[in-house]
């Protein structure tokens, strides 16, 4: 018999795209079923992420017109991509063989799906979801989102290039995804470092089928440094680097100043001490920044908030309803 898969979709103001995810996932799910590729008992499950528009209202409805294909997951409050997909996530792991997670506007292709398990059935546990090209993107965009997966690496941090959160997890990976406690959260970064056999599936992202980006650049900046102080210290060893470079070139202009004075030329020019100072003292304030954002990391992990409080189920067992309200305190 085929293994059962949960899709997981974390929801965020999507009641205009909602309906047509729907449609589409269903009509796919029929079709996988038909071929023996997933268990009959597969569902999907959307994540409604604190929306405040209509959202959980239209997950609600459309259980109620497909019980048998569609779940649903209310967080309390609006707790981040992130935190909803591992919400997601957390809540099925024991009543799938696998899940797949991907976002609700429709730019993943669900076609690819076809391929992330065979990939599955090959033994891989880990298939991830890649763009192939990025030509629907504007310039700015692609320049971005690529020169931030460049930076990944060169910090240090084991990322997928062209790859967000498109990706099939085996239960075995979704047990052990289970065991990462950190309130920080970059997935990105952390399905990699679970390890196991992995695979890639490429394909080409659509354009949105309605409604907005949830992603402006205020957010993809602080997603950025989120995914870059999460899973490297590099910038703080930058900084190391910067203060002894900076200290053997003050070594250098107090003897240069010292042979200057001794020749008697002592009147130096307003210009370059001025641009010194403000050199320097930038320097300072962005390295007390970066350090002050890890301390910021070490402040919310002390503290250990739940990362996610689920408020509702739909369709989803009692014992499992208890099992994941423990596990968000």
């Amino acid at each position: 018999m085929a293994d059962t898969l949960y899709m997981v979709i974390p929801c965020y103001n999507e009641e205009e795209v909602l309906n047509e995810t729907a449609v589409r996932m269903k009509e796919k799910f029929i079709s996988l079923s038909g071929r023996g590729l997933i268990s009959p008992e597969s569902r999907i499950v959307f994540v409604n992420d604190g929306s405040k528009d209509r959202t959980w209202s239209v997950i609600q409805e459309l259980h109620s017109s497909a019980p048998e294909f569609f779940s649903g997951i209310n967080l309390a409050r609006n707790s981040g991509h992130q935190n909803a997909v591992l919400a997601g996530l957390m809540t099925v792991r024991d009543m799938c063989d696998m899940a797949i997670t991907m976002d609700a506007d429709l730019q993943d292709d669900i076609n690819a799906i076809d391929a992330m398990l065979e990939n599955y059935y090959k033994g891989d546990q880990v298939v991830y979801g890649v763009r192939s090209a990025r030509d629907t993107d504007t310039f700015f965009k692609r320049f971005t989102a690529e020169s931030f997966y460049r930076f990944m690496k060169h910090m240090g941090a084991d990322v997928v290039y062209n790859h967000a959160d498109f990706r099939l997890m085996s239960s075995r990976v979704l047990k052990e995804l289970a065991g990462f406690r950190e309130v920080n959260l970059f997935l990105r970064g952390l399905v990699p470092l679970i390890g196991f056999q992995s695979s890639s599936v490429y394909y080409e992202r659509h354009e949105r089928f309605a409604g907005k980006s949830k992603y402006p650049l205020g957010k993809m900046l602080s997603f950025a440094v989120n995914g870059i102080t999460s899973f490297s210290t590099k910038p703080l060893k930058i900084i190391t680097g910067i203060g002894f470079l900076m200290s053997l070139i003050s070594a250098g202009a107090i003897v240069w100043a010292f042979v200057v004075k001794l020749l008697g030329h002592s009147e130096l020019g307003w210009s370059s001490t001025m641009c010194s100072i403000w050199f320097i003292g930038g320097m300072q304030i962005l390295s007390l920044g970066i350090i002050g954002e890890y301390i910021g990391k070490i402040y919310a992990e002390v503290k250990q908030r739940p990362r996610y409080i689920v408020a509702d189920f739909i369709n989803m067992s009692a014992e499992n309803e208890k099992c994941t309200k423990e596990e968000t305190k």
